[in-house]
């Protein structure tokens, strides 16, 4: 048995397919024989050449002498900035225990927007919001949310999250994607491209108890800077609300006046490990079993095979909606 990653060399240019050695887990680690994987986020800080790749899902063959929740042939998806190879090593509290009815192709999709979601509603560092509970009761209203960008992978796992924590969600989207949000939870959904987005969403929050809201979804710094302004308006507008933005693009100026936002980091981010465990390993590997949630956007296969990651981030870079490139490894 082998090992083989795929080696950013230079920004701007084509992956190597190199060896490399099968990992051996540390105490509190798992491996993971990958069956698909994406997530090609390139920091300025990475030193070249360099293995990169955020998701992936696959079967556990050796676990760590402390792991004590996996063993080798589960199915799981899990988070990693190493997920270019057919063979990576996680910590055990970055994985999410899977049915074996959910494609690994699918379950691909899910690692790092969901912990986005989950840090920027659940967090103590963001929106410090209820916990979701599986099976509980959906219904109760501990108040309201506003998702911007719902019909993003990042948005689609906050929309389910925040339902099952017993909030009101309402989010934004192309009117193409209304149907589907509300499939998620959503309560309420507003064309983010209206020109009185700002005044519609006022008026659908008024007089409720506002817990702030995620600002999400930014392909350029101008429309950053459209959202966060109509994400701030929204809280500053409605009396008692949370004045609180949990970003998910780098903030790149202060945030508006008399709020506070912050970028949102993922379950990497040291600390993270406690709610990466309710999260992962307690409510979303329960809610999955049992259907109450659902590993969303649908999965794109867009390439085969570590040689493969080249085009399909080539068809990322042309614009996706409603849908998460993955690759078959």
């Amino acid at each position: 048995m082998s090992n083989q990653a795929a080696f950013l060399t230079a920004t701007q240019s084509p992956f190597e397919i190199r060896p490399v050695p099968i990992p051996t887990p540390k105490p509190n680690e798992i491996v993971i024989k990958t069956a698909a994987s994406f997530g090609p986020a390139v920091f300025p800080f990475l030193q070249l050449p360099t293995i990169i790749g955020e998701d992936l899902a696959g079967t556990i063959t050796p676990v760590g002498s402390l792991v004590a929740n996996f063993k080798p042939g589960d199915h799981v998806a899990a988070l990693s900035l190493a997920a270019f190879q057919r063979h990576v090593a996680v910590p055990s509290h970055l994985a999410i225990p899977i049915p074996s009815s959910l494609p690994f192709e699918q379950a691909a999709v899910l690692p790092l927007r969901l912990s986005v979601a989950a840090q920027a509603l659940f967090s103590k560092s963001y929106l410090a919001l209820r916990l979701p509970i599986s099976g509980g009761n959906t219904e109760q209203n501990n108040g309201s949310i506003l998702i911007w960008g719902g019909s993003t992978s990042v948005g689609s796992n906050a929309i389910q999250l925040a339902k099952a924590a017993g909030y009101e969600v309402i989010t934004t989207a192309s009117p193409r994607n209304f149907e589907y949000v509300k499939s998620l939870g959503a309560t309420g959904v507003f064309d983010y491209n209206s020109p009185t987005i700002k005044e519609e969403l006022l008026a659908a929050f008024q007089g409720k108890k506002v817990v702030g809201a995620i600002a999400n979804r930014a392909p350029t710094p101008e429309g950053h800077k459209v959202i966060v302004d109509t994400c701030a308006a929204v809280v500053k507008g409605i009396q008692g609300a949370n004045r609180f933005l949990a970003c998910t693009m780098v903030l790149r100026e202060d945030a508006p006046e008399g709020v506070e936002a912050k970028f949102v980091q993922t379950f990497i981010e040291p600390g993270s490990e406690e709610l990466a465990g309710e999260i992962y390993g307690g409510y979303v590997a329960k809610a999955l079993a049992s259907g109450e949630f659902v590993a969303t956007p649908k999965a794109a296969v867009e390439g085969k095979g570590l040689e493969g990651i080249q085009g399909a981030i080539e068809v990322v870079a042309k614009g996706v909606s409603a849908v998460k490139v993955v690759v078959t490894i």
